[in-house]
């Protein structure tokens, strides 16, 4: 979208008289961090945090004006989604800017006429010196069908909620978010269109007369800049974040998780950026409540931002449970092997290494080495059981051979054996059963091709393309185990060991090809359409067994 000139001059002033920074946060999946990634492997950014990519709102404003400065190097496709998120992070609630439902002198007589559809929408919204207040409509609705089977298979899901957000005082920023939602048709292909309600314990539990789920996130953010170009951030609550590099899906926290409770430091200065997360969740959905736990992910991230090259950094995590918090994993400043090891080596450790570049224009590559429980010592014995070990390596080109607005993406992942499992099936990594890493869970690889294309700031297109490969545990007809070589993340090796040496891709080897067709189209600013076909071939070789899976999914989803 393109300001008309009265809707600039409107911005140029209230840019002007900008006074509350808006240290709320942006939620993951909004677009603007699709847009500012392209932008930084194209050169026009130098670093955006994507380690820990979730972002205030005042810093995405920061990196809008920061492209701002680049418009002759952008195409006209990249300066049309500068315009809508320079308009979408204005925070304006100008009546020619705005429209909103509970106030309506704040919103302009014309509100149907054609900008109407241009218009940042609100329920309510309000602006003072020292505090401010968003109030958003919030709804989902899904419909799948599923074209495998002999007859017609399909799936509903609709929620509708609200959030309201804002900043107090310009350091203190807020957001509470509540979804309720409900599902209709196969409820088995409903956990395939949406997977979190597998981690949902309203779906799970299921014992209502029509099937439902509910999600909710809120925070207080406190930021500061205690001195010039030097960044500090405090977060205490919940809401969807990932954690380390990954295109497809990472390593660390993939983030298909559900969300957890956390605190989280984050520090950025000079080259220097320290990220710190403490969190709580729960282990595995028992019908008998007595048995459920508490389980807690602590997380401590180093980077190093070298200008015009690269940033690397070593990060660790622990996984704890059976106890109440741990002050032990609390700094953000420890190492958590050697904590661990002082407290009895009673946890989950791991330990990770990334590096990301930035001196090519318009190729990125990237890396990492993960290294569960393990630190080193059995590097050498390639097939050990010990050996723990997973690695991710990805390339995004933008704008390949000159083409605007493309871009293509290579990645491959190998997760060795027992990779996230644990003695202690409490403390293997997953939340309320889902893994907390990368989606192919152990003993696996996969190699993953994307391609994305902005035909206009309206519209996306997107392609991917996986062949996965597992090595399944060996069961037999009764589903007793017979062979475990480590590819179930709920089935650990334990203290008695079959055999020292795990093989990668031992055990049932399965293939899996997936194919993804989608579309994404916003005629109305805050209508957001994704239309998707979905093709999945999945080969056991050990039993000569085939099966596929194709369906669309049609998703629609408004703020309002």
């Amino acid at each position: 979208m393109r300001l008309s000139p009265k809707q600039l001059i409107i911005f140029v002033i209230f840019l002007a008289f900008q006074i509350n920074a808006q240290v709320e946060t942006v939620p993951l999946k909004n677009g603007v961090y699709l847009f500012l990634k392209e932008m930084k492997v194209k050169g026009i950014l130098d670093y955006i945090r994507e380690d820990d990519p979730v972002l205030s709102r005042f810093e995405v404003k920061n990196l809008l004006n920061e492209i701002s400065k680049h418009k002759i190097d952008l195409s006209n496709t990249e300066l049309k989604l500068l315009d809508k998120y320079l308009f979408e992070f204005s925070e304006s609630i100008d009546p020619d800017t705005t429209t909103q439902l509970f106030n309506p002198q704040q919103s302009s007589s014309s509100d149907l006429e054609k900008n109407y559809f241009e218009k940042i929408k609100y329920l309510y919204a309000y602006k003072g010196s020292d505090a401010n207040f968003y109030l958003d409509l919030l709804g989902d609705f899904y419909h799948g069908q599923d074209f495998s089977q002999t007859s017609a298979v399909n799936s509903n899901l609709f929620d509708i909620g609200f959030r309201l957000r804002g900043t107090i005082f310009n350091h203190l920023g807020y957001s509470l978010t509540a979804i309720k939602g409900g599902g209709s048709g196969n409820r088995a292909f409903a956990e395939i269109i949406e997977p979190k309600l597998l981690s949902n314990y309203k779906w799970v539990e299921s014992i209502e007369n029509i099937d439902n789920y509910d999600f909710t996130f809120g925070y207080l953010k406190y930021y500061s800049e205690p001195a010039e170009n030097m960044h500090l951030s405090v977060q205490l609550g919940r809401e969807d974040i990932t954690l380390g590099y990954g295109y497809g899906s990472k390593l660390l926290l993939s983030g298909d998780n559900p969300a957890m409770d956390f605190i989280k430091f984050n520090f950025d200065y000079g080259i220097v950026s320290i990220s710190s997360l403490h969190a709580s969740t729960t282990g595995y959905f028992h019908p008998d409540r007595s048995k459920d736990h508490t389980k807690f992910f602590a997380f401590n991230h180093l980077k190093l931002k070298f200008d015009n090259l690269f940033d690397i950094g070593i990060g660790e995590s622990i996984i704890y449970s059976g106890r109440g918090l741990d002050i032990s994993y609390l700094t953000p400043v420890g190492f958590y092997k050697f904590i661990e090891m002082s407290i009895q080596d009673r946890d989950n450790g791991s330990i990770y290494f990334d590096l990301q570049t930035k001196f090519l224009k318009n190729l990125e590559l990237q890396g990492t080495f993960f290294l569960d429980e393990d630190i080193l010592s059995n590097l050498a014995e390639l097939d050990k059981y010990t050996n723990k070990t997973a690695y991710q390596l990805g390339a995004f080109w933008y704008q390949p051979i000159g083409i605007n607005d493309l871009s293509l993406i290579l990645e491959y992942t190998r997760i060795r054996p027992y990779v996230y499992t644990h003695y202690d099936i409490k403390n293997n990594y997953t939340a309320f059963g889902a893994n907390l890493g990368h989606r192919i869970g152990p003993n696996s690889d996969e190699i993953m091709i994307q391609s994305n294309y902005n035909f206009n700031e309206w519209i996306r297109l997107s392609a991917e393309y996986r062949y996965q490969r597992e090595g399944e545990n060996i069961y037999d007809d009764n589903g007793g185990l017979i062979k475990n070589v480590g590819g179930d993340i709920a089935v650990s090796h334990g203290y008695i060991l079959e055999s020292e040496k795990a093989y990668f891709l031992d055990g049932e080897r399965v293939n899996t090809n997936f194919l993804k067709l989608a579309i994404k189209i916003e005629p109305i600013r805050g209508f957001f359409f994704d239309l998707s076909y979905n093709y999945l071939k999945r080969e056991n070789l050990a039993k000569h067994l085939s099966s596929n899976q194709n369906f669309t999914l049609l998703k629609f989803t408004f703020e309002y």
